[in-house]
Protein backbone atom coordinates (compact mmCIF):
# COMPACT_ATOMS: atom_id res chain seq x y z
CA UNK A 1 0.00 0.00 0.00
CA UNK A 2 1.16 3.28 -1.01
CA UNK A 3 1.89 6.05 1.78
CA UNK A 4 4.46 8.35 0.27
CA UNK A 5 4.65 10.44 -2.36
CA UNK A 6 7.86 11.42 -3.88
CA UNK A 7 7.85 14.26 -6.42
CA UNK A 8 10.53 15.25 -8.90
CA UNK A 9 10.38 18.61 -9.86
CA UNK A 10 11.30 19.18 -12.94
CA UNK A 11 9.07 18.19 -16.02
CA UNK A 12 6.84 17.40 -13.33
CA UNK A 13 5.80 19.98 -11.61
CA UNK A 14 7.27 22.88 -12.91
CA UNK A 15 7.91 22.43 -17.14
CA UNK A 16 11.67 22.97 -18.40
CA UNK A 17 12.75 24.38 -21.70
CA UNK A 18 17.07 23.50 -21.33
CA UNK A 19 17.77 25.15 -24.36
CA UNK A 20 15.84 28.50 -23.10
CA UNK A 21 18.72 29.01 -20.75
CA UNK A 22 21.38 28.39 -23.85
CA UNK A 23 19.25 30.67 -26.20
CA UNK A 24 19.51 33.78 -22.97
CA UNK A 25 23.61 33.63 -22.69
CA UNK A 26 23.57 33.61 -26.31
CA UNK A 27 21.84 36.96 -26.24
CA UNK A 28 23.97 38.12 -23.47
CA UNK A 29 27.05 37.30 -24.99
CA UNK A 30 26.14 38.23 -28.07
CA UNK A 31 27.19 34.75 -29.75
CA UNK A 32 24.79 32.17 -31.44
CA UNK A 33 22.64 29.78 -29.37
CA UNK A 34 25.19 26.45 -31.05
CA UNK A 35 28.26 28.33 -29.24
CA UNK A 36 26.36 28.98 -25.72
CA UNK A 37 25.55 25.52 -26.19
CA UNK A 38 28.77 24.17 -26.88
CA UNK A 39 30.27 26.51 -23.92
CA UNK A 40 27.40 24.80 -21.53
CA UNK A 41 28.31 21.27 -22.50
CA UNK A 42 32.16 21.72 -21.90
CA UNK A 43 32.48 23.98 -18.99
CA UNK A 44 28.82 21.34 -17.52
CA UNK A 45 28.62 24.82 -15.04
CA UNK A 46 25.51 23.55 -13.17
CA UNK A 47 27.01 20.07 -11.85
CA UNK A 48 29.07 21.98 -9.35
CA UNK A 49 26.51 23.79 -8.29
CA UNK A 50 23.66 21.46 -8.25
CA UNK A 51 25.99 18.87 -6.10
CA UNK A 52 27.35 21.86 -3.49
CA UNK A 53 30.58 22.56 -4.53
CA UNK A 54 30.32 25.83 -5.75
CA UNK A 55 27.98 28.69 -3.92
CA UNK A 56 25.65 31.08 -6.44
CA UNK A 57 28.89 33.56 -6.32
CA UNK A 58 31.21 30.71 -7.81
CA UNK A 59 28.41 29.77 -10.19
CA UNK A 60 27.50 33.64 -11.40
CA UNK A 61 31.81 34.07 -11.79
CA UNK A 62 31.99 31.12 -13.65
CA UNK A 63 29.65 32.31 -16.15
CA UNK A 64 30.56 35.76 -16.53
CA UNK A 65 34.07 33.96 -17.41
CA UNK A 66 32.48 32.18 -20.23
CA UNK A 67 30.09 34.86 -21.18
CA UNK A 68 31.14 38.06 -19.85
CA UNK A 69 32.71 39.75 -17.37
CA UNK A 70 30.06 42.68 -17.26
CA UNK A 71 27.04 40.75 -16.65
CA UNK A 72 25.47 41.53 -13.61
CA UNK A 73 24.04 39.42 -10.89
CA UNK A 74 20.41 39.69 -12.11
CA UNK A 75 21.39 39.26 -15.62
CA UNK A 76 22.57 35.96 -15.30
CA UNK A 77 19.97 34.77 -12.53
CA UNK A 78 16.96 35.86 -15.09
CA UNK A 79 18.92 33.62 -18.03
CA UNK A 80 20.08 30.24 -15.71
CA UNK A 81 16.26 30.59 -14.94
CA UNK A 82 15.05 30.99 -18.24
CA UNK A 83 14.35 27.22 -18.16
CA UNK A 84 11.63 27.46 -16.09
CA UNK A 85 8.31 27.59 -18.12
CA UNK A 86 5.07 26.76 -17.18
CA UNK A 87 3.99 25.85 -13.43
CA UNK A 88 -0.04 25.10 -13.48
CA UNK A 89 -1.96 25.72 -10.40
CA UNK A 90 -3.63 22.60 -10.96
CA UNK A 91 -0.30 20.93 -10.21
CA UNK A 92 0.34 22.81 -7.05
CA UNK A 93 -3.75 22.03 -6.43
CA UNK A 94 -3.38 18.37 -6.58
CA UNK A 95 0.09 18.22 -4.93
CA UNK A 96 -2.32 20.39 -1.63
CA UNK A 97 -4.80 17.53 -1.60
CA UNK A 98 -2.73 14.87 -2.02
CA UNK A 99 -1.13 15.49 1.24
CA UNK A 100 -3.87 15.01 3.59
CA UNK A 101 -3.57 11.84 2.41
CA UNK A 102 -0.20 10.39 1.75
CA UNK A 103 3.28 11.78 3.18
CA UNK A 104 4.11 14.04 0.15
CA UNK A 105 8.07 14.83 -0.39
CA UNK A 106 9.68 16.83 -2.91
CA UNK A 107 13.23 15.13 -4.61
CA UNK A 108 15.11 17.71 -7.09
CA UNK A 109 18.63 17.81 -8.94
CA UNK A 110 18.42 21.58 -8.49
CA UNK A 111 20.19 25.05 -6.87
CA UNK A 112 19.07 27.61 -4.75
CA UNK A 113 18.48 30.07 -7.69
CA UNK A 114 15.94 28.12 -9.11
CA UNK A 115 14.24 27.31 -5.94
CA UNK A 116 13.98 30.87 -5.34
CA UNK A 117 12.75 31.30 -8.52
CA UNK A 118 10.20 28.57 -8.23
CA UNK A 119 8.91 29.82 -5.01
CA UNK A 120 8.18 32.71 -6.05
CA UNK A 121 5.85 31.72 -8.60
CA UNK A 122 3.60 29.38 -7.23
CA UNK A 123 3.55 31.91 -4.29
CA UNK A 124 1.71 33.97 -7.73
CA UNK A 125 -0.44 30.82 -7.62
CA UNK A 126 -1.81 30.99 -4.39
CA UNK A 127 0.48 28.15 -2.63
CA UNK A 128 3.74 28.24 -0.34
CA UNK A 129 5.56 26.08 -2.50
CA UNK A 130 8.01 23.99 -0.32
CA UNK A 131 5.25 23.61 2.48
CA UNK A 132 3.13 21.48 -0.03
CA UNK A 133 6.02 19.05 0.94
CA UNK A 134 6.77 17.53 4.16
CA UNK A 135 10.47 17.69 3.59
CA UNK A 136 12.41 18.65 0.32
CA UNK A 137 15.48 16.99 -0.27
CA UNK A 138 17.44 18.82 -2.72
CA UNK A 139 21.14 17.62 -4.76
CA UNK A 140 22.90 20.63 -3.59
CA UNK A 141 22.01 20.32 -0.23
CA UNK A 142 22.40 16.13 0.04
CA UNK A 143 25.66 16.30 -2.15
CA UNK A 144 25.11 14.02 -4.67
CA UNK A 145 22.17 13.77 -7.67
CA UNK A 146 20.09 11.50 -8.95
CA UNK A 147 20.38 8.85 -10.65
CA UNK A 148 22.64 7.98 -8.07
CA UNK A 149 20.64 5.48 -5.80
CA UNK A 150 22.35 6.43 -2.37
CA UNK A 151 20.07 9.81 -3.31
CA UNK A 152 17.30 7.61 -2.64
CA UNK A 153 18.43 5.64 0.08
CA UNK A 154 19.70 8.94 1.78
CA UNK A 155 15.40 10.33 1.57
CA UNK A 156 14.02 6.51 3.01
CA UNK A 157 16.76 6.88 5.81
CA UNK A 158 16.14 10.04 6.73
CA UNK A 159 12.38 10.60 6.73
CA UNK A 160 11.61 7.11 7.95
CA UNK A 161 10.09 5.30 4.78
CA UNK A 162 9.62 2.31 3.65
CA UNK A 163 10.52 1.18 -0.01
CA UNK A 164 7.87 -0.68 -0.43
CA UNK A 165 5.41 2.22 0.47
CA UNK A 166 6.41 5.03 -1.21
CA UNK A 167 6.00 6.06 -5.03
CA UNK A 168 8.31 7.89 -7.50
CA UNK A 169 7.32 10.26 -10.07
CA UNK A 170 9.71 11.38 -12.46
CA UNK A 171 9.98 12.12 -16.19
CA UNK A 172 13.80 11.10 -16.95
CA UNK A 173 13.65 7.47 -17.19
CA UNK A 174 17.41 6.67 -15.73
CA UNK A 175 16.23 8.61 -12.24
CA UNK A 176 13.04 5.71 -12.08
CA UNK A 177 15.31 2.67 -13.21
CA UNK A 178 17.36 3.68 -10.35
CA UNK A 179 14.49 4.28 -7.64
CA UNK A 180 13.51 0.94 -8.61
CA UNK A 181 16.68 -0.73 -7.41
CA UNK A 182 16.72 0.42 -3.86
CA UNK A 183 13.05 -1.24 -4.17
CA UNK A 184 10.64 2.43 -4.63
CA UNK A 185 7.67 1.75 -7.01
CA UNK A 186 7.45 4.52 -9.84
CA UNK A 187 5.97 6.54 -12.17
CA UNK A 188 7.93 7.38 -15.68
CA UNK A 189 6.17 10.82 -16.27
CA UNK A 190 5.81 10.09 -20.25
CA UNK A 191 4.68 11.77 -22.28
CA UNK A 192 5.71 14.97 -20.22
CA UNK A 193 3.32 17.05 -18.24
CA UNK A 194 0.96 14.03 -17.51
CA UNK A 195 1.33 14.31 -13.92
CA UNK A 196 -2.55 14.75 -13.11
CA UNK A 197 -3.24 11.99 -15.25
CA UNK A 198 -0.76 9.26 -14.05
CA UNK A 199 -2.20 10.51 -10.37
CA UNK A 200 -5.43 9.74 -10.52
CA UNK A 201 -6.87 6.93 -8.60
CA UNK A 202 -4.81 8.34 -5.89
Amino acid sequence: MIKNLLFDMGNVIIDIDVPATYRAFADLAEITEEEATGIFDEKQFYFKLEIGETDNAGFRNSLREAFGEKLTDGEIDRAWCGLLKEMPKERLDRIQELGKSYRVFLLSNTNSIHIKEVTSRATVSGHDFLSLFEQPFFSYEMGFMKPDPEFYSAVLKKADLKAEETLFIDDNFDNIESAKTVGIETIWLNPLGSVLEKLEGY
